[in-house]
């Protein structure tokens, strides 16, 4: 019977019907398989949302090299790395038992009196009788000597131990300074010619294959951690009345003068410093220093002042 029902034609009111019937219970293309909708990539797998590059795992948030890993924040080299910020990289010259005095020498000691020594004299191999125009006193177990030119105590190598010792010990650690200082690398090299007279040095290494010669008032500029070294082939000569100056907190124990030759002080002048002589020093009359003078032969004074810096 059925055969037969659609074996005839079927009436166009029933064709429609039946289209709508189908459209109403199939899934529309405007729910969930819509593109539109959770599949579509507007939605949650849109490339705009979480998995965007524009959002968490965007280069512009954690990740960035703007942010923490980035050379601009703290490990910058233009922060506390940088030695232009943390000061001058220049190591200061262990001097040892040699920073005991101000004045250390092997063969003698002289001064026209009256000089002013602040800080102590010491002499070795040489005995107490080559330190003259000193009038010594020595103490009741012949350790030491005082002097009314010397503020502080006075050491030859001929008193009672453990002076002896602790002397030759001393210029043995002078030596080794001298040796030291000598054995730094320069990051300067014939400053001047040989002539820093009117200059403004700041710290570092300096070095020159020539005598030194300063005819004019130099100023050495910077902090209370920064290191000088000079570094003198020849002689090292100040002329009459010139000084060296310090500025911007610089002290005086970190400036040292390693000289192959002698020094001399010229009448009036006034240095700061550690002079590390392998010669002699003379300072002439009424110069002055500020530092120690350390020389591996003889000092010689003329109404001169010493002063030893604080440790």
């Amino acid at each position: 019977m059925l055969a037969s029902i659609f074996s005839k034609p079927v009436p166009t009111f029933l064709l429609i019907s039946l289209s709508a019937a189908c459209s109403s219970n199939s899934t529309s293309s405007s729910d969930g398989g819509n593109q539109s909708d959770g599949g579509n990539p507007s939605a949650g797998g849109n490339p705009s949302n979480g998995g965007n590059p524009s959002n968490g795992g965007s280069p512009s948030n954690g990740g960035s090299p703007t942010d923490g890993g980035t050379p601009s924040a703290g490990v910058s080299p233009s922060d506390a790395g940088n030695p232009s910020d943390s000061g001058n990289s220049t190591l200061s010259v262990n001097l040892g038992m040699a920073a005991n005095y101000a004045i250390l020498a092997k063969s003698g000691i002289s001064t026209v009196p009256t000089s002013a020594i602040t800080g102590n004299l010491g002499i070795s191999p040489a005995a107490a009788t080559y330190i003259t125009g000193f009038p010594l006193t020595a103490d009741s177990a012949n350790v030491f000597a005082t002097s009314s030119q010397v503020t502080g105590k006075v050491y030859a190598a001929d008193y009672a131990a453990p002076t002896p010792s602790n002397l030759t010990t001393a210029v043995s650690d002078m030596q080794l300074a001298f040796t030291d200082a000598a054995g730094r690398a320069p990051e300067v090299t014939e400053l001047g010619a040989g002539n820093i007279g009117g200059k403004t040095i700041a710290p570092g290494v300096y070095k020159w294959g020539t005598g030194l010669q300063i005819p004019t008032d130099v100023t050495l500029s910077g902090n209370a951690t920064g290191v000088w070294i000079f570094q003198v082939a020849q002689d090292l000569t100040m002329s009459n009345a010139t000084k060296i100056v310090l500025s911007g907190g610089a002290l005086p124990k970190n400036i040292f003068w390693q000289v192959t030759g002698l020094v001399d002080l010229g009448t009036g002048a006034h240095c700061e410093g550690v002079v590390l002589t392998k010669t002699s020093v003379a300072l002439k009359t009424g110069a002055s220093i500020n530092g120690r003078l350390l020389a591996q032969t003889a000092v010689t004074l003329d109404s001169s002042t010493v002063v030893a810096p604080d440790p």
